[in-house]
């Protein structure tokens, strides 16, 4: 199957990386590299020197690739994924799938009315604890669900707030971009906790809750709450921060009324603690997402996430956009540590908080955060 990737830099080289091993197994090949800055000669080893370009539809149609893989700035998604699709392509897109809800609508459209196939490239959906963490949760082995919590404390350099034009950015030129902590970077979180609770599609969100901060000197949120409540009635809580006093694996816990399950989704590890039994801890495998593009179009396999599964994260996003842009945290609640590479903000107190929420399902402001201040958004 002939690939042609949009966006071989940054998070781009891990697709390359990907793509190597399924050379290598004979799924597919490299065929294209659209990139605004070209590849010189052996700057991709490991592959017969693939066309480049600048526009990816004119070299979908170059290549005859069948997939398209985008992974460019967020606020490109929609119109290089549309380019792809209208040169016969499928494709798979790397998350957010969109940065507005008009957007999402616009491809969902296109991509149903092209007839081709499209996958969000939400990874931890892809992993095998998902199913069996579900799997546990029906047939009541926590018993009755109180709730969904996620939290994630990310330690961010200032370098990585200035790597491209559009980081850090809610706007840019007019166009949307919201790259914020809840929408782009810790995005695992959200999509997770809703898959958990089986509620991937726009009309299985009700009323958002959010809290949208920041220590850094951007546009967007790097410290954030957010609290939403499902059609089913489940209270899903996302706490998260790029300003970490230490980096740790984010998680997701279910939490029922005899007990709860934890889930690292990075590394596909699952924590059951259960009333009366001790705690059991169970590692799980996972189907790469572009493994299952490719085997939908041969075999017929159900695809993981297609873009009508991110309607609810999407309700998210658009909630992120449409809300006050976050307050700036005043200088006496974080600090300035040295870094690897340069300098970074810590909040105080943030990982514990952070923590917290996840625990109660509580936002920051219910945390006893001086600095943390409700903003609701309604239905969406």
């Amino acid at each position: 199957m002939p690939v042609v990737l949009a966006g071989a830099r940054g998070h781009g080289a891990w697709h390359l990386a990907n793509l190597r091993r399924l050379s290598a197994a004979g799924l597919v090949r490299l065929a294209g590299v659209c990139d605004t800055t070209p590849f010189g000669p052996g700057e991709l080893p490991g592959f017969p020197e693939p066309a480049q370009g600048t526009d990816l539809g004119e070299l979908t149609a170059r290549t005859g690739a069948g997939i398209a893989i985008v992974c460019t700035p967020l606020h490109t998604h929609t119109d290089l994924a549309l380019a792809a699709l209208a040169q016969g392509a499928h494709v798979l897109l790397e998350k957010p799938p969109a940065p507005s809800y008009a957007a999402y609508e616009r491809l969902v459209a296109g991509v149903e009315a092209s007839g081709r196939a499209c996958q969000i490239g939400f990874q931890s959906l892809g992993s095998h604890a998902l199913t069996a963490v579900r799997e546990l949760v029906a047939d009541g082995a926590v018993g009755a669900v109180r709730g969904i919590g996620a939290a994630g404390n990310w330690v961010r350099e200032e370098h990585y707030f200035n790597r491209a034009a559009w980081s850090g950015r809610r706007r840019m030129g007019g166009t949307d971009v919201v790259d914020g902590v809840l929408t782009n970077p810790l995005a695992h979180a959200v999509a997770t906790a809703l898959a958990l609770d089986g509620s991937e599609h726009a009309e299985d969100v009700g009323e958002i809750e959010l809290e949208l901060f920041r220590a850094n000197a951007i546009e967007a949120d790097d410290t954030s709450a957010l609290r939403l409540r499902t059609a089913r009635g489940t209270v899903v809580t996302v706490t998260a921060t790029l300003c970490a006093e230490r980096d740790t694996e984010p998680y997701v816990i279910v939490h029922g009324d005899r007990g709860r399950v934890t889930f690292w989704y990075k590394q596909d590890r699952v924590l059951l603690q259960r009333a009366g039994r001790g705690p059991e801890e169970h590692r799980y495998g996972r189907t790469d997402l572009l493994e299952n593009l490719v085997a939908h179009l041969r075999h017929g396999e159900e695809l993981l996430v297609p873009p009508r599964a991110t309607g609810a994260f999407m309700k998210v996003v658009e909630a992120v956009r449409t809300a006050p842009d976050p307050a700036p945290l005043p200088e006496g609640v974080w600090r300035t540590e040295p870094g690897e590479r340069s300098a970074r903000r810590v909040v105080t107190g943030v990982d514990g908080m952070v923590a917290a929420g996840a625990e109660t399902l509580a936002l920051f402001s219910e945390l006893g955060a001086p600095w943390a201040a409700p903003t609701r958004v309604g239905p969406r």
